[in-house]
C-alpha cells in the first residue's frame, strides 16, 4: 500500500505541474489579448520571458497551493468523493481567479470591459480543467488499486462477537474493497468470541503495541452487548491512538443524533474520531487560530509583561502556573495560565474553584474576573494544543469522574479544546464535577454545530464577557 505522505505528495506535486501549465497557457492568451491593445511587446517569447511574468510562473502556483490546502483536498487522499473533488477544485479555481486578477490583472490595459470578462472566464477554464484533469488521473489510479485490493489499510475490528466476524466477512467479499484489510480482531474484557475466528485476537490491553507493530491505520468498532456505554467506554480507550476509529451509522445517530455519510457504495461506517467538520473549515479555523494568536500575543506584549510583574510581586511562587489537561484525541499537554492562587493551593489534591475561594490571591481574584490569567494559553494554540474556540479541556482526575455519570463525554475529544468555549459562554466555570456534566451539553452542541460563524459568534460574546468582568 502506498503511504498516505507519498500520495499526498502525488497530489501536490501534480497541483503545482497543472497550475504552472495552466498559469502558462494563460499568459500566451493574455499575451494575444494585450498585442490586440498594441502593447510594446515584440514577440510571445519576450512577454513569457519579462521579470513580471517570471515571477507570477513561480508565485502565482505557490499562492494556489495554499489555497488548495486551505479548501481541505490534502487532509484525505484515499477514497476521495468524485463529487467533492469536482466542486472543491472548481472552488479552488475560482478563488484563485479572483485573487490573481486583483494581483495581476487589475492594471492590465483593455480596450473593453468585455475584454477583461473573456480573459478572467479564460484563467477560471484554464485553472479548473488542468487542475481537475490532473487530480481526476490520480483519483481514478488510487480508487481503482483500492477498489481492486491491490492497495489496502491494516485494520483492526475491535470486538469479537458474531456481528465482528459477519463484518469481517463482509468487508473481505465485497465486490470493490473499501481498502480495509483485516488483520485481527480486538478482545474487550467482557466479550468473548462466539466461535473460532480465522484470524489472530489481541487483547485491548495490548492494541497500542499491536497498531505499532503492524502498522494498523484503522479500527472499526463493532457496537458492544452491554449497549452504548460500553461502547463509548471503548471508543474512550481508542482515542488516544490518534487513528479513524470506525462505527456503524445507527450507533453514531444514537450517540450523536446526527449521521454524516459519504460512501455509498460500500459498507456503510462512520468515523467517530473527527467532528462533522468540512475538511476547509477545519484548516481555515487552524490557520485562523495561529494568526490571531500569535498577532494577539505581539499586541498585548506589554500587558503580558505588566501581569507577570504583578503576580512576581503580590505574591511567592512562579509567574506561570502549568497544569497537565488532556487534550485532542485524549493527548495531555500542559495549559498555562497566570498564577491566581497560593502556591499550596492543591497540596491536599485536586479541587476546583469556587466564588470565594480563601486560595485565590487578590490579584489572582481581579485576573479570574476578567480572564486575564488565560491570556498564556495563546501559546498553547500557536504549539497545537489548543484551539482558540472549543470544549474546556478538563484534567484526567475529573474526566474519570464525568465518565461515570456522562459516558458521551469521550465525544469532545474529536477537536481541540479552546480558550473559550460555549459552554463558558452559556454556563461559565465549573466549581464541581455536576456543573462539568451540565457544561458538557453546550460543549457537546458546540461540537455538532462547528462552524467559522459559531466561532466568531462565541469569541464575540467572550470578550464581551472579558469587558464586564463577568467572569468568576
Amino acid at each position: 500500500m502506498i503511504g498516505e505522505r507519498r500520495q499526498r505528495m502525488n497530489y501536490v506535486l501534480a497541483d503545482f505541474v497543472s497550475t504552472n501549465i495552466a498559469w502558462l497557457l494563460f499568459n500566451v492568451v493574455r499575451y494575444t489579448f494585450i498585442e490586440s491593445n498594441e502593447m510594446s511587446f515584440h514577440s510571445l517569447s519576450d512577454f513569457l520571458t519579462s521579470t513580471t511574468v517570471l515571477l507570477g510562473q513561480l508565485v502565482l502556483p505557490l499562492m494556489m497551493l495554499a489555497i488548495y490546502y486551505l479548501s481541505g483536498y490534502y487532509n484525505k487522499v484515499f477514497l476521495k468523493s468524485r463529487l467533492q473533488e469536482f466542486i472543491t477544485t472548481a472552488g479552488s479555481a475560482f478563488v484563485g481567479m479572483v485573487m490573481m486578477y486583483f494581483i495581476v490583472l487589475f492594471n492590465d490595459d483593455m480596450p473593453s470591459r468585455s475584454f477583461t470578462y473573456e480573459l478572467v472566464l479564460i484563467l477560471f477554464l484554464l485553472l479548473f480543467v488542468i487542475v481537475y484533469i490532473f487530480r481526476f488521473a490520480i483519483t481514478r489510479i488510487a480508487t481503482r488499486k483500492i477498489h481492486s485490493r491491490e492497495w489496502v489499510i491494516n485494520t483492526l475490528v475491535v470486538g469479537t462477537s458474531h456481528n465482528a466476524q459477519k463484518l469481517e466477512e463482509r468487508l473481505r467479499t465485497m465486490r470493490k474493497s473499501m481498502g480495509f484489510n483485516i488483520i485481527g480482531y480486538v478482545e474487550t474484557c467482557a466479550e468473548m468470541p462466539t466461535r473460532e475466528l480465522n484470524l489472530p485476537v489481541y487483547h485491548i490491553s495490548e492494541i497500542a503495541d499491536v497498531c505499532a507493530r503492524e502498522n494498523v491505520k484503522n479500527l472499526i468498532v463493532v457496537p458492544h452487548r452491554h449497549g452504548v456505554k460500553a461502547t463509548l467506554e471503548l471508543v474512550n480507550m481508542l482515542l488516544p491512538l490518534d487513528m479513524p476509529i470506525y462505527i456503524s451509522p445507527d450507533l453514531y445517530q444514537l450517540l450523536t443524533t446526527r449521521v454524516r455519510m459519504s460512501n455509498i457504495v460500500g459498507e456503510p461506517l462512520v468515523d467517530i474520531s473527527r467532528t462533522d467538520m468540512s475538511q476547509s473549515t477545519l484548516n481555515l479555523k487552524r490557520v485562523s487560530d495561529v494568526i490571531v494568536s500569535l498577532l494577539t500575543l505581539i499586541i498585548i506584549s506589554p500587558l503580558l509583561l505588566a501581569i507577570a510583574v504583578a503576580v512576581k510581586c503580590s505574591s511567592k511562587g512562579p509567574v506561570i502556573y502549568k497544569q497537565r489537561r488532556i487534550g485532542y484525541h485524549k493527548k495531555p499537554f500542559n495549559i498555562y495560565k497566570f498564577r491566581s492562587m497560593k502556591v499550596d493551593a492543591e497540596a491536599s489534591g485536586p479541587a476546583l474553584s469556587s466564588l470565594n475561594d480563601p486560595r485565590i490571591t487578590p490579584l489572582g481574584r481581579f485576573l479570574r474576573k476578567y480572564r486575564l490569567d488565560e491570556l498564556p494559553q495563546f501559546w498553547n494554540v500557536v504549539k497545537g494544543d489548543m484551539s482558540l474556540v472549543g470544549p474546556r479541556p478538563e484534567r484526567e482526575y475529573y474526566i474519570k469522574q464525568i465518565l461515570t455519570r456522562a459516558p458521551y463525554y469521550t465525544l469532545i475529544h474529536q477537536v481541540r479544546p479552546g480558550i473559550t468555549s460555549w459552554g463558558m459562554v452559556k454556563y461559565g466555570y465549573a466549581s464541581d464535577v455536576d456543573g462539568m456534566v451540565e457544561r458538557l451539553r453546550y460543549d457537546l452542541l458546540y461540537i455538532e454545530n462547528v462552524s467559522m460563524l459559531v466561532d466568531l459568534k462565541i469569541m464575540f460574546y467572550t470578550v464581551q464577557t472579558v469587558f464586564t468582568g463577568k467572569g468568576i
